[in-house]
């Protein structure tokens, strides 16, 4: 008996999803509540569960389609069996592999020509093109390599953004050379062995995450009188605090000291001397917050995230980072719920990770005003009338000068640094 599994309710105002990825291929044994499907809404990915244990029947619809609440998305026959030739097509495909460049399915979008080969396969048994997530397809793309060949270490043994690259630095230095041998389609567009490979171009269709963030940031330009101010902090004393005890807090709370959590505790005590920066505007009312939910910006493999730290305020440094390791880890899954994104009176972006210098961040509306931190390098400054070397970090403030004047962003700036030079401070609220 075939069971129609439906599209799930996303959460809040949010009616329709888009479909990212197929989990389980038609003729694939499912359990009950195991993932079959990927949704992109306009925040977080949505896996959907299968209501039954079974067998995976026909799609209903393609990766990229949108889709809304309560629309059928696949069938599941309820205590079937595998068809006995589910799994029959790897080893034919495996073994020609110049066979086609079009592929199959739903993999028809992803550009082929001049590429990797047999794109139409992957480590798991009985999955498609479809399998594949749009980052993992760009990166067999860039790299020219054959997924088929390759052990996927992702959930269920599909293969991540890592997995292709570890298989591109292995891969012999010799191997672009091989289509020269049989002339045809693999040298098309050149005119002998040592000219420049031909140019390519994909065109890969945004994501609904990442269209929203598109359109979020550019609404925030539109409407905000948006400014940035800069200041500096020497991060001797916390970089000595940490290393001093770093081991014993890791030992006692069960997660690593990390600077975020410095930075996020000295936050709310400047924002509660500062309640403007912890603002925002409806319409013609300014709306105070006795609250500090601090939004802080997480990579995940879909774009940028920016779930929220509750009433951080309350936290010690121990719990704030506990929070930010679980959103981290739950942000690269994919399994970030939906009101963890929500609200958020203050947003820290930190791009030093990445090793910004400097930058200009973009507020989060309605929020009024963004940190941005940046990396600490080693800087000559002056310290009691002397030069000496110490590590330094610019720090970034974006407002909205509409509701922030700038005297209170200088002092919310020289609060948060006074804090971060003398740790103390935190510990006495001062």
């Amino acid at each position: 008996m075939a069971t129609e599994v439906l599209v799930p309710t996303l959460g809040e105002s949010i009616t329709e999803a888009t479909v990212g990825e197929w989990l389980k291929q038609p003729g694939d044994k499912v359990a009950a509540d195991e993932p079959i499907a990927s949704l992109e809404t306009d925040k977080v990915s949505v896996e959907v569960p299968s209501p039954v244990a079974g067998v995976m029947g026909e799609h209903a619809v393609k990766v990229g389609d949108t889709v809304e609440v309560g629309a059928l998305l696949a069938t599941v026959d309820a205590g079937g069996a595998a068809p006995a030739q589910a799994s029959a097509p790897q080893p034919a495909v495996t073994q020609a592999p110049a066979a086609s460049t079009g592929g199959s399915g739903q993999g028809g979008a992803t550009p082929t020509a001049g590429g990797y080969g047999n794109h139409g396969a992957t480590p798991v048994a009985g999955e498609g093109p479809a399998a594949l997530s749009p980052s993992v397809r760009r990166a067999v793309l860039e790299h020219g390599v054959d997924p088929a060949t390759i052990k996927g270490t992702g959930k269920d043994g599909r293969l991540t953004k890592e997995d292709v690259a570890a298989a591109a630095s292995s891969k012999p230095a010799a191997a672009p050379a091989a289509g020269t041998s049989d002339g045809g389609a693999a040298t098309a567009g050149r005119a002998d062995a040592g000219s420049a490979p031909a140019r390519r171009e994909e065109r890969v269709k945004m994501t609904r995450l990442r269209q929203t963030i598109a359109k979020r940031l550019k609404e925030a330009q539109n409407t905000a009188a948006m400014l940035t101010t800069f200041n500096d902090v020497d991060m001797t004393a916390v970089i000595e605090a940490r290393a001093k005890y770093k081991d014993l807090f890791e030992k006692k709370h069960g997660v690593r000291l990390g600077f975020m959590g410095f930075f996020v505790k000295a936050a709310t005590m400047a924002l509660k001397d500062i309640p403007s920066v912890n603002a925002s505007i409806e319409g013609d009312e300014i709306v105070y917050h006795d609250y500090a939910d601090i939004s802080v910006a997480v990579s995940s493999p879909g774009g940028l995230v920016v779930p929220v730290i509750r009433d951080a305020q309350d936290l010690s440094v121990a719990g704030i980072e506990k929070t930010i390791g679980d959103f981290g880890r739950r942000a690269k899954d994919g399994t970030l719920k939906m009101d963890e994104m929500r609200g958020g009176t203050f947003t820290i972006s930190n791009g030093g990770v990445f090793g910004s210098l400097m930058s200009t961040p973009i507020i989060n509306p309605p929020q009024s005003a963004v940190l941005g931190l940046h990396r600490i390098e080693d800087r000559p400054v002056v310290v009691n009338g002397q030069v000496v070397v110490r590590p330094m970090m610019y720090l970034a403030l974006s407002y909205d000068h509409r509701l922030i004047d700038g005297r209170e962003a200088v002092t919310f700036l020289v609060a948060l640094k006074n804090a971060i030079e003398d740790p103390t401070r935190i510990l006495i609220d001062l």
